[in-house]
């Protein structure tokens, strides 16, 4: 009989739990570059100079890719300095950005330099699934907003 209750149990909680640990991941992952961002922005406002957020495998220098899961850093152009750096992505998940954006530049207002209107990073798990996909939309203004996917585009 306890058996029999115990994997009752595990069939409900299994799936809740699946859930659980992919709601989070994904959650991380797009905070992550999100909370980058903003902190650029704000350093690029705060110091007066351009601040470059920008994909790098090595966390050293930018690597011109627009894959964003393989690690990214935050760069001063005052002096090239690395400010933060993100390592790649231990999930097999997927972020890309439209327009093959590989780099976003703050300028000392707080604008976005070097992305088209309507730029956006989207986070793909993988196996895809539209329920899970997520995406990073910036402005040229520099405001930036996580949204959710319905399938064709971000909303």
């Amino acid at each position: 009989m306890t058996v029999a209750v115990g994997a009752i149990l595990l069939t409900i909680g299994i799936p809740s739990f699946r859930y659980i640990t992919n709601s989070n991941r994904i959650a991380a992952e797009i905070n992550g570059l999100l909370g980058d961002l903003q902190f650029a922005r704000s350093e690029a406002i705060k110091e007066g100079v351009s601040v470059s957020v920008c994909v790098s495998s090595n966390g050293t220098a930018c690597s011109g890719a627009n894959t964003w899961q393989n690690g990214w850093i935050v760069m001063s152009s005052a002096n090239n300095t690395v400010l933060r750096v993100q390592a790649p992505f231990s999930s097999s998940d997927t972020f890309v950005a439209t327009n093959a954006v590989g780099t976003i530049t703050f300028n000392r207002d707080g604008y976005a330099n070097g992305i088209a209107q309507g730029t956006s990073i989207q986070l793909h798990t993988s196996p895809t699934n539209n329920n899970w996909t997520r995406c990073l939309a910036i402005t040229l203004s520099g405001m930036m907003a996580s949204q959710t996917y319905n399938g064709v585009a971000c909303q």
